[in-house]
């Protein structure tokens, strides 16, 4: 008789392309998200939170790189709702509340939303197929105001998060000004808009890795295609020289000044009516953030940015760190994109029939959280709880209550749970981070006392006190009446200067 097999373990792991995020940087994200969710509300903006499944209808075909409606997302065909899909980011939910709801919603409706979103590709360093967006949009506004106003929003969200003036610009540019530009090169008609739509498709993504591949990158994918490093090809849109020079005047065409960026603009569009229209909106916008503050130091025009997402109709922007870090070998790099939007006016007509104009942007989160940490703006970790030790596990109720009194002053604090003797304890009061350990034995009870071990301070002894008399004149342990024992463990942290408030660590 054959013995039984043993059940097979499940294995323990992450996906590839998924992570866990733990303590430090969840509490790190969460506080990085309420500084910016905090400037949308003050801008009016409401909250809003919908499903993390669409079906793939609603959700249509806008990511770039791809061919097939399913490609890109993580779909599935549920057999009573059709197929269904994990949202890819948070604009094309949005479109479809706003259709459902457009009765009982205010016109213009000011939005933000946070949360995850999923793309199903190719998995890379720092690249997941879950990653955190912060959107914010206004539906139902056709004024450049409304995208000049995300503009100077998104700039002082930045700079509440931790990134100042200086740190960041924000880069704009049109694709009506574009499809200017490609209506002169021949490679758009307006009478029939499906025609070279995939030529089209190809330049988009071509200029948007400018800054990756350069010009000379940008011209190859513009003519018959690119051989990479590796070898694998990539075909071109198939443009003549003529055309592709068009093109090129496009993206090298920013000047000094954003007026003499749009003069060049008018040029290159020549006779096309969008393009021209495109280039006055920029105009008007770039005018708005200058009244609010938003001169050349903090926004520019720059025709090299197209954003990759197929549903934009008018200005793009988006905001670029312009600071310095060190990459995975050591070599200095500018930091790059943390965020970027644009306006979208036919997303809406596709559930409506009718036009909905619609502005909005989404902040990379875990980009912009690693910026942050990259520049030291954030604690690479923050402080624990106060920890109570359970020298006599008969005596529960009395440490819980010592746990309830330093929590009612404003201080973290939890009782030692899992089992153990003093040095256990106090191994995990260290692994948590603790700034101080409460100690009450069976002698220290009778005598109405508490010991606290300050445990910041017992780290840095070796360090930072060299000499008896220095340790004497700062013990880390000190005994006090039990009375006393909020007082105590608040001059322990202040001494230490770590946090007290239980919204940290």
């Amino acid at each position: 008789m054959a013995k039984d097999k043993k059940p097979r373990r499940p294995r323990a792991e992450t996906p590839r392309g998924f992570r866990d995020s733990f303590g430090a940087e969840v509490r790190q994200r969460a506080e990085m998200l309420a500084a910016i969710t905090d400037v949308y509300h003050a801008h009016g903006f409401e909250p809003l939170e919908s499903s993390a499944v669409e079906t793939v209808e609603a959700l249509g075909k806008f990511l770039p790189d791809v061919d097939r409606p399913n490609e890109g997302v993580f779909a599935w065909n549920d057999e009573d709702e059709g197929w269904l899909a994990l949202r890819y980011d948070l604009t094309a939910p949005l479109a479809r509340v706003y259709a459902q709801h457009r009765n009982a919603l205010p016109n213009p409706y000011r939005r933000y939303a946070v949360g995850p979103v999923w793309r199903n590709e190719k998995p890379g360093p720092g690249r997941f197929r879950q990653f955190y967006q912060c959107d914010a949009d206004t539906v139902g506004s056709a004024s450049p105001a409304a995208d000049a106003e995300i503009c100077a929003m998104l700039a002082q969200a930045l700079e509440a998060a931790g990134i100042p003036a200086g740190d960041y610009v924000i880069r704009l540019n049109n694709r009506k000004v574009l499809n200017g530009v490609m209506e002169a090169a021949g490679v758009l008609d307006p009478a029939d808009t499906e025609k070279f739509a995939a030529e089209r498709g190809i330049v988009l993504r071509a200029i948007d890795k400018l800054d990756r591949l350069g010009e000379a990158g940008v011209r190859a994918l513009l003519g018959e295609g690119r051989k990479d490093a590796s070898g694998d090809f990539t075909k071109g849109a198939g443009l003549s020289e003529e055309q592709a020079d068009i093109v090129m005047g496009f993206v090298s065409a920013r000047r000094d000044t954003g007026a003499a960026t749009c003069a060049r603009l008018r040029e290159l569009v020549g006779a096309s009516v969008a393009g021209a229209e495109g280039v006055t909106e920029l105009e008007t916008i770039a005018e708005l953030l200058e009244s609010a503050g938003l001169g050349p130091e903090k926004a520019i025009i720059d025709p090299s940015v197209v954003r990759g997402l197929g549903y934009y109709t008018g200005p793009v922007y988006e905001a670029e760190l312009t600071f310095e870090i060190l990459d995975e070998k050591g070599r200095p790099r500018q930091f790059g994109s943390v965020a970027g939007g644009g306006r979208y006016d036919d997303l809406v007509k596709r559930f409506t029939g009718q036009t909905v104009p619609a502005t909005g942007v989404s902040i990379g989160v875990d980009r912009l959280l690693a910026a942050l940490l990259a520049k030291g703006r954030l604690e690479s970790a923050t402080s624990g709880p106060v920890i109570v030790t359970a020298m006599d596990k008969a005596r529960m109720g009395a440490y819980q209550a010592m746990a309830r009194e330093l929590r009612a002053a404003g201080i973290r604090a939890e009782v030692f749970l899992g089992g153990g003797n003093m040095g256990k304890q106090l191994k995990y009061a260290d692994a948590r981070n603790a700034p101080v350990a409460v100690i009450e034995g069976e002698d220290e009870r009778a005598r109405g006392v508490v010991q606290l071990k300050d445990l910041a301070l017992g780290a840095r002894l070796a360090a930072d006190i060299e000499t008896h008399e220095a340790w004497a004149a700062q013990p880390a342990q000190m005994e006090i009446p039990r009375a006393a024992l909020v007082k105590g463990v608040q001059e322990i942290i202040a001494r230490g200067g770590a946090g007290t408030g239980t919204g940290r660590g």
